[in-house]
């Protein structure tokens, strides 16, 4: 087995594509597996850092605004898609998986033309326009969400749901571990807010604004507020003597424990986080990111809301509702047995798994 796995940019496109590289090792213990991301971005530490070879293309995207940088765009196009015909010549694969991110484009475009089985993966309930573009030559589409007919060709689309960090698919830790790793007491209602590995401005504004409410109420934080934010965060809470309450962390590498801890999280509504949550089956507070292509936060975060699997605050409001929502669903335990039960129903574990599935079935039948 050899396979190309292309993508990348944000956690949320790198995490999956890993997931899918070691869900092929534990099939194939002796397959091939090589990375084409983008020059620049974060897959280029990541993806080695998991043990995994990767090239990185002279890729980047369509800057939403007049930039001279967008007079060079096709020439990097032009110069990515004749790298990565070389590479598939040199490489040979059986298949090749596009997870979304700059360089998946040229790679899958590529790919379907010289005749390689490919496969896609759509993450979001809201695809953008490159995996519509994709998606016409993709052999398979695997997907997160139903309803997805209405932009890629039904016949193509298997349901497998989005792959999630080994760690969050086995969630070996209990509560009371998840409090004694953060530092917490027991006795005490916990909120885990989290952005994103970068932090997200609104969700961290609301929450300077209103730490004293922590204290007031007896409620613990445990808050990732992303490295841009996280000294003014870190003074405002001595200053406020709230440390007993609050902690604060740049990034927390150890997710499964803080959603272990946690009672209700505060996140953002991107597709891999709102993956991981349905497994862990914790109450949220989706606040979606309004910065994203297509607005496919929103999007997300309205398939759970309809569901009774989440509650939505918009961005631009969070500020001024999103701490009394919070403090009401955690006043509120029906309500977050009901959220919790909900959210574990939209949960599809092992989807890796399933899309090895998938490459099985295209390498072996033809189809």
């Amino acid at each position: 087995m050899k396979a190309i796995i292309s993508g990348g940019g944000t956690g949320g496109h790198i995490f999956p594509a890993i997931a899918i590289a070691n869900a092929i090792k534990a099939r194939y213990p002796e397959s091939e597996i090589l990375f084409v991301g983008a020059e620049g971005r974060m897959e280029l530490e990541k993806v080695p850092a998991a043990g995994y070879k990767i090239i990185g293309l002279p890729i980047a995207g369509l800057v939403r605004s007049l930039s001279l940088k967008n007079l060079l765009l096709p020439f990097k196009i032009i110069k990515s898609q004749h790298l990565v015909r070389k590479v598939l010549r040199d490489f040979a694969p059986d298949i090749v998986v596009g997870v979304g991110g700059y360089a998946s484009a040229p790679t899958l475009k590529v790919a379907a033309k010289m005749g390689f089985k490919t496969l896609l993966q759509e993450q979001n309930s809201y695809p953008g326009l490159t995996n519509k573009m994709l998606s016409k030559n993709a052999d398979v589409i695997c997907v997160a969400y139903d309803g997805l007919q209405h932009f890629f060709p039904a016949e193509k689309i298997v349901v497998t749901g989005n792959p999630v960090r080994e760690v969050i698919e086995k969630m070996d830790c209990s509560r009371a571990d998840g409090i004694s790793h953060f530092g917490l007491r027991n006795d005490r209602p916990t909120v885990l807010s989290v952005g994103g590995s970068l932090g997200a401005r609104m969700i961290n504004q609301m929450i300077l604004d209103h730490l004293q409410m922590f204290k007031e109420n007896n409620v613990q934080l445990i808050w990732q507020t992303g490295k841009s934010m996280f000294e003014e965060a870190q003074r405002k809470v001595e200053s406020l003597e709230v440390g007993e309450w609050v902690k604060v962390h740049p990034f927390i590498s150890q997710m499964e424990l803080a959603y272990a801890a946690a009672d209700i999280v505060i996140s953002r509504a991107g597709a891999i986080a709102i993956s991981e949550l349905c497994i862990v089956g914790k109450p949220v507070i989706l606040i979606p990111s309004p910065n994203v292509a297509e607005d496919h936060q929103t999007k997300n975060a309205m398939a759970l809301s309809s569901k009774g699997a989440a509650i939505l605050v918009r961005d631009n409001e969070c500020h001024e509702t999103g701490v009394q929502t919070m403090l009401d669903l955690i006043a509120n335990p029906t309500a977050r047995e009901q959220m919790s039960r909900n959210i574990k129903q939209m949960a599809r574990p092992q989807a890796a798994e399933r899309i090895v599935d998938e490459i099985d079935k295209l390498i072996n039948t033809g189809n």
